[in-house]
């Protein structure tokens, strides 16, 4: 009886929104979570997890497989006595590759789909062992609920300063120069690994899944301070293949914006210096280039191509800017960002200028929100 009531201590099931609190607690405090375990397989964890959770399956792709085919093919009662040996096998295999040297203090936060069969095996031996473990109630699914219900909390208290400037106007690299000088920014291309345009998929990178972008959003909102503002590009409410969430993009378009004026033959350079593969991939650029054809018309497409394989890269951007992207890009500013008209315009003689630029925005900005606060 005093064991199984050590055991009870040892394990603890807690909401997903009590969890959520507990991953912010820093190490050392009764509640705090050394780790968070992700017992699902590796297909689902890669789909999506929670921020910095580490991956033991208590069945992998290929067992999870097997034992949802014999659960359809024969019946529940066979598939459990499959699967119970599976998970036995990759416990024990947890436990002798990453338990061994762990110290007694080490308190895990552990998850699986929603039942909770997979997690709370491994949890169960766990507390037996003597660890203290947490189990997320409802587990994956029910902090993906969470997420979504929290994720409007999270964007409501902050204040945004929206990047504006036409394609090549060095918005993404004022980002990263704001970030090195201690600002706070929200860099969704770097979250969504795409650039946003046409040409924005990034050769050799896969894009995070929707789910997984919006966890990365998520994330990064809960670690910003709302006494200063957080910087963010002028974005569509798509990112490539993922879109921003609907109450952040509503945010982001009611905040104060930031216009960089950049000169065409610098916007081009920029453009040529940032994407490598313009020189480096040709095919891979006439590729890209093709979702224009509808727009834009074969022929101009083609003629664009031509100049690629010749070689002609200045000739080719250039005409992108001023044929594509240019016309439509005030219009749409306008329309879906209502402070643009009154944005603060910052012409830019040279693009290596950038980065005294963020260093001036984070002086201003700062003063403004001393003024407002």
């Amino acid at each position: 009886m005093e064991r199984t009531e050590e055991i009870a201590v040892s394990l603890e099931i807690v909401s997903a929104l009590e969890a959520i609190k507990r991953m912010k607690l820093p190490l050392g405090e009764p509640q705090a979570c050394s780790c968070i375990i992700d017992a699902r397989s590796e297909a689902e964890y890669a789909l999506d997890h929670l921020p910095g959770a580490i991956n033991w399956p208590s069945l992998n792709n290929q067992e999870r497989i097997e034992v949802g085919t014999l659960y359809k093919q024969v019946n529940a009662f066979e598939a459990s006595k499959l699967g119970a040996a599976m998970v036995a096998r990759n416990v024990a295999r947890h436990i002798e590759n990453h338990v061994m040297k762990l110290p007694k203090t080490w308190q895990p936060l552990i998850y699986c789909w929603r039942g909770g069969k997979r997690s709370g095996s491994l949890a169960l031996v766990l507390s037996q062992i003597g660890f203290k473990v947490q189990l997320i109630e409802g587990g994956y699914k029910a902090f993906r609920h969470a997420l979504l219900e929290t994720m409007p909390l999270r964007v409501a208290p902050l204040s945004w300063r929206v990047i504006c400037g036409p394609t090549g106007s060095g918005k993404t690299r004022l980002i990263q120069h704001i970030r090195e000088a201690g600002g706070q920014v929200l860099d969704l291309e770097a979250l969504a690994n795409h650039r946003s345009s046409v040409l924005g998929l990034i050769p050799g990178q896969e894009q995070p899944t929707q789910k997984h972008f919006d966890t990365l959003i998520w994330h990064a909102l809960g670690n910003f301070d709302a006494s200063q503002p957080v910087f963010v590009e002028a974005e569509s409410k798509k990112v490539g293949n993922v879109s921003v969430p609907e109450s952040l993009i509503t945010a982001m378009r009611s905040s104060p914006c930031v216009n960089i004026d950049l000169s065409l033959d610098e916007r081009v350079e920029l453009l040529l210096e940032d994407y490598g593969f313009f020189k480096t991939e040709p095919e891979f650029f006439c590729q890209r280039l093709q979702a224009l054809k509808e727009l834009r018309g074969r022929e101009l497409v083609d003629q664009w191509c031509d100049w690629i394989r010749s070689g002609q890269m200045h000739r080719v951007v250039s005409d992108l800017l001023q044929v594509h992207y240019d016309p439509s890009y005030h219009s749409s500013l306008q329309r879906n960002f209502k402070q643009s008209a009154s944005a603060t315009s910052f012409k830019i003689g040279h693009r290596s200028e950038l980065k005294t630029l963020a260093q001036q925005l984070m002086l201003t900005s700062g003063e403004s929100q001393i003024i407002s606060n």
